[in-house]
């Protein structure tokens, strides 16, 4: 199962607010050269290249589905290239990473290597969900141990127990002035989604946790994966009516000028 941009899409709302949250932190700058970590779809990298139309803008993701579906935005400053964010290459003066750092490892090893790349004076912004602690991966997490054989040992974060890398807000904040960060701002938000119970909670999380899974198991052991969570988040979830606490992360950092 690759990823799927109408699944993705199908929430766009509710997973379009913490970005635009994150751009109403970056600052107004002469931006020349402007990177967006994992753009999906496109339309947040394509609002980065009307917003600072003197940039060029790319955008780079590891997914072929994705990016054929970004190919559609046509901006003049804007281009659209596969390419796996640990292994960025190049020097930016804006690095913008929206709901994609959560699926690498280590974040205090990976906040100096994107600093790295970040020109003197350039901004890092980046926004990350942090709803690892919430029943509905912790029943996922499960699960897949129940499957840890078909899913040949894969843990979602690489780890050995499938633990989030994402930080607090506060980790964040300090890993960055460590590294002579100036005006920082790192915040928690929920942004509240009501689902339609257990099988609404299934439909969100098929657009992006369940992806990596079923995109490893073959059809018939698919189908019975996604019966396990979903016999778990009925037990959890018996209602008709779920209140999901959407939670992120928000990070914006200055590099210093030279």
């Amino acid at each position: 199962m690759p990823w799927n941009p109408d699944l993705y899409d199908q929430f766009k709302a509710a997973r379009s607010a913490p970005v635009q949250d994150l751009h109403a932190l970056i600052p107004d700058r002469p931006y020349r050269w402007v990177v967006d970590l994992g753009c999906g779809t496109g339309e947040h990298t394509q609002a980065l290249a009307r917003r600072f139309p003197d940039a060029e803008v790319t955008g780079l993701d590891s997914s072929p589905e994705m990016l054929a579906r970004a190919a559609a935005h046509d901006a003049p400053n804007v281009r659209f290239v596969p390419g796996n964010i640990a292994a960025l290459s190049g020097s930016f003066d804006l690095i913008h990473a929206n709901a994609s750092l959560q699926w690498l490892p280590d974040h205090p090893a990976l906040l100096p290597r994107l600093w790295s790349h970040l020109n003197p004076g350039g901004v890092l912004a980046v926004q990350v969900p942090a709803n690892h602690d919430h029943p509905s991966h912790r029943l996922l997490s499960e699960t897949a141990a129940d499957f840890a054989a078909a899913l040949g040992g894969y843990t979602r974060f690489g780890t050995a127990h499938g633990a989030s890398p994402v930080l607090s807000p506060a980790a964040y904040a300090e890993h960055l002035d460590a590294l002579g960060a100036q005006d920082i701002t790192a915040l928690s938000k929920v942004y509240p989604v009501v689902l339609d119970g257990a099988e609404g909670l299934i439909a969100w999380t098929r657009g992006t946790a369940l992806v990596p899974y079923l995109s490893r198991l073959d059809d018939a052991t698919g189908a019975r994966f996604l019966a396990a969570y979903r016999a778990r988040l009925q037990a959890a979830y018996p209602g008709e009516r779920l209140y999901y606490a959407f939670t992120r992360v928000l990070f914006v950092a200055s590099k210093p000028a030279e």
